[in-house]
């Protein structure tokens, strides 16, 4: 059955605006169903968690369920999915408590591909206990960051190694699951960003190799949160600074006050809106399996997009393309010969085309692209994207450049 791109843009309210995004790797558009989850969550009876009063077990059911929902999602368990306000906030409360293990002189291992949310906590952790950063480069020729350069830099000392499963800038996915087993071999822990990764593709914490692995839901059609999920048994042996009365149990003691519940439904929310995308087949299957199928369903549809714009771009003059890398996302970052990107990036505003230029905190990358800290503009693909808004984006930049 083919992706019915229509029937998904009928749910998305924010697009009778006229607006063409593919702005999504910043943030996308956001379902009705959504929308609704977070606006009756808000005025449903809520109390802290509990059992005993019907606010408290509505609280608690929401919470329980959507850990259920994010385990689904990232083929984890529901035990070990932790939330908080960001993948930022997640990755830098870890990392202040992964560092408490190391010692001067441990190394950790970060890389030129990621964005700055999985490098900077990692570094300041390790500045904070003497430990020694090291740097895994890519290849800015082809956009590549294989297992060999990671495996360039462990040592026996490496206590983590922390990655991204695809770059929110060019869009590249590294072999995360032979380099997880290199950073095991070597006795050190992965993290993996799959903040830009969980929008694209179907996610299964263990077939990674990921001890952690972090993202955020308002880049899969969510709300404005983080998740993060690891195995409770290593949860178990972490200890985070809390609050003494606050629960120690796993995972709520890495969950730093009363949770936002009408964001945890909607997460909940947007999970089953992703489920829902995949063949009506599948729809007694368990939500996992619907889950996997509608992931594959979506980057069918989301890839063919890419290779519509790919071969319009191939067309028009001083243009090169970044996203080069042979498994990417749908995510193209784009520079001009004799223009600025910031003005690609007004001129297609101003057409009702929403394509940002920046770095996108993946500073690191632009740098090493030679592109600095002002990066390139960036065209992402999304789910409620179709076939009119890839030719509003191809007329919008010939005539940019025309």
């Amino acid at each position: 059955m083919p992706y019915d791109v229509r029937a998904v843009r009928d749910h998305f309210p924010a697009l009778k605006a006229g607006f063409s995004h593919f702005d999504g790797p910043g943030g996308s558009q956001v379902p009705d169903v959504v929308a609704d989850a977070v606006a009756s969550t808000m005025v449903s009876p809520l109390a802290n968690r509990g059992r005993v009063t019907a606010a408290e077990r509505t609280a608690d059911d929401i919470v329980t369920g959507a850990r259920r929902a994010m385990a689904d999602l990232l083929g984890a368990d529901p035990a070990g999915i932790v939330f908080g306000r960001s993948m930022t906030q997640l990755t830098f409360d870890m990392a202040r408590t992964v560092a408490t293990t190391w010692r001067p002189g441990d190394e950790v291992v970060v890389t030129r591909l990621d964005h700055d949310a999985n490098i900077r906590p990692w570094v300041q952790a390790a500045e904070a206990v003497g430990a020694v950063v090291r740097w895994a480069a890519f290849d800015p020729a082809t956009g590549e960051l294989t297992a060999d350069d990671i495996a360039a830099v462990l040592s026996p000392r490496t206590r983590l190694v922390a990655v991204t499963a695809a770059s929110n800038l060019i869009g590249t996915c590294p072999p995360v699951r032979a380099i997880t087993d290199l950073v095991h071999e070597a006795g050190a822990l992965a993290y993996v960003d799959g903040v830009h990764f969980t929008a694209h593709a179907a996610v299964h914490l263990e077939a990674l190799g990921a001890d952690f692995y972090a993202c955020s839901p308002y880049k899969f059609l969510g709300p404005h949160c983080g998740v993060l999920a690891a195995a409770p048994a290593l949860l178990a042996d972490l200890h985070p600074q809390k609050l003494l009365p606050s629960s120690d149990a796993v995972p709520e003691r890495f969950e730093l006050g009363t949770l936002p519940y009408e964001l945890l439904a909607g997460t909940t929310a947007a999970v089953d809106f992703l489920a829902s995308l995949g063949p009506s087949t599948l729809a007694a299957a368990s939500r996992r399996d619907r889950l996997v199928a509608a992931m594959g369903a979506v980057a069918g549809h989301e890839d063919r997009l890419r290779e519509r714009i790919e071969a319009g771009l191939a067309g028009l003059p001083g243009v090169t393309v970044y996203s080069r890398a042979a498994h990417r996302t749908p995510t193209l970052l784009v520079g001009f010969a004799d223009r600025e990107p910031a003005a690609a990036y007004e001129f297609l505003a101003e057409r009702g085309v929403n394509a940002p230029a920046s770095s996108f905190y993946a500073i690191e990358a632009s740098r090493w692209l030679g592109l600095g800290d002002g990066g390139a503009l960036r065209i992402g693909l999304a789910p409620y994207l179709d076939d009119d808004d890839v030719d509003r984006l191809l007329d919008a930049l010939r005539a940019f450049l025309g």
